[in-house]
């Protein structure tokens, strides 16, 4: 336990750094060729054909692929050797367990079935050569099932969840209105326009195009395909100032928007498949005293410090959260309350993670590391506080030292 708590500490950036592939939204979209002749539209239109889209059925195929511009895979591998042990191991939820298996889509490309009939049933089907994974809800029911590994996870919403439990905001009253709240909020730090048109899944739709108008921000562009004739998103593109492949490309190949099967969203586990339920599973961590995981319901030293700032104690001291600046160039500060880690004292697995995407810097405020991804920058100084944003490593030195 002391060696897992020891390598705990140095989770910090890598958490900070993971900020990046848990905030990206995956929406379902991709480009096809083709560019059809659409009669013209303004991006206030469009914005308002989104939000009066009704889409409640669909079924099809499409791809999701990432480039985070992170070591993921030595990520991963590092993490599992630091902390002692993995998903999927003694004492896990399995392989079938949603909350694990899907942060594979964080990193390469991956084919997906996908099938909807209003809030209340929905199908996702992860295909990785031939095995598949399974998630489905319908009604209370949530299933999930791994072929590989013939293990079920199953979940069951409580008696009393519903529509009532919803958090409840004030929502522009129509669809017109909701665009110029759009766009009033994009103000002066954002451009959005429509530019042209594109053949997503043998769909004719609009390109709205997202930019951001201040120097400083990692994204370069955000581009949706939205669908000429109902209004729905086919296509989400996430590109980084850096260039090369776009950190978020995913889309339909397939597409169609008729209701599927009811026998498409019903599920029997397979005779001798493992199955887990999850609200058992559960109360058995509560009852051992591991509900929190391999740190024995303490965080480790500095990590607790990162995740105050957003949790319910946020505002009340050591763990607050200050923005600097607005729009896309602004930056998080967080004071943990606890000088960084050292990296030499680190194991050497966690060394060589630490190593392969971080940058040593100086400035006014001291020293630090800047940990880099594509999109999402982090820079952890050594007295501890930390400034991370969707902006440059020149960006973060300067709030530093303004700071």
């Amino acid at each position: 336990m002391a060696e897992t708590r020891k390598a705990g500490r140095y989770i910090v950036p890598v958490a900070v750094a993971g900020v990046a592939a848990a905030t990206i939204g995956l929406v379902p979209a991709l480009a096809a060729s083709g560019d059809p002749d659409l009669p013209e539209i303004t991006a206030q239109q469009l914005i308002e054909k989104i939000a009066a889209s009704d889409t409640q059925t669909l079924s099809g195929t499409f791809r999701i692929s990432t480039d985070l511009g992170l070591p993921l895979e030595g990520l991963a591998s590092g993490l599992t050797s630091g902390l002692g042990g993995g998903a999927g191991g003694s004492g896990g939820s399995g392989t079938a367990d949603p909350s694990q298996k899907l942060t594979e889509l964080i990193s390469g490309s991956h084919t997906l079935r996908v099938a909807a009939d209003g809030p209340e049933r929905q199908k996702l089907t992860l295909l990785d050569g031939s095995d598949e994974y399974s998630l489905i809800h319908n009604g209370d029911d949530v299933w999930a099932y791994d072929s590989k590994s013939k293990e079920v996870f199953h979940e069951k919403a409580p008696a009393d969840a519903g529509p009532k439990d919803a958090p409840k905001a004030e929502l522009p009253g129509t669809p017109k209105q909701l665009a110029d709240e759009v766009l009033k909020a994009a103000g002066d730090t954002t451009s959005i326009t429509v530019d042209g048109t594109a053949k997503v899944a043998g769909r004719d739709a609009y390109q709205l195009v997202i930019k951001p108008k201040q120097a400083g921000s990692t994204v370069e562009s955000v581009k949706i395909a939205v669908d000429a004739a109902n209004g729905t998103p086919l296509k989400f593109t996430l590109a980084s100032v850096e260039g090369g492949k776009p950190v978020v490309d995913a889309g339909f190949t397939k597409v169609d928007f008729s209701k599927p099967a009811a026998s498409d969203f019903t599920f029997k586990a397979p005779e001798g498949a493992k199955v887990t339920e999850g609200a058992a599973e559960k109360a058995a961590e509560e009852a051992s005293g591991e509900k929190d995981g391999p740190f024995g319901g303490q965080l480790p030293e500095g990590l607790e410090g990162v995740l105050g700032g957003f949790g319910p104690g946020a505002g009340a001291g050591k763990g607050d959260v200050n923005v600097i600046g607005e729009g896309w160039t602004a930056i998080a500060k967080i004071d943990t309350g606890a000088p960084a880690p050292k990296t030499d004292e680190a194991p050497k697995e966690i060394q060589g993670l630490l190593g392969s995407f971080g940058d040593k810097v100086t400035g006014k405020f001291g020293s630090g590391t800047v940990f880099k991804t594509k999109i999402v920058n982090a820079l952890l100084t050594d007295d501890g506080k930390v400034y991370v944003g969707a902006v440059t490593k020149d960006a973060l030195v300067n709030a530093a030292n303004a700071g």
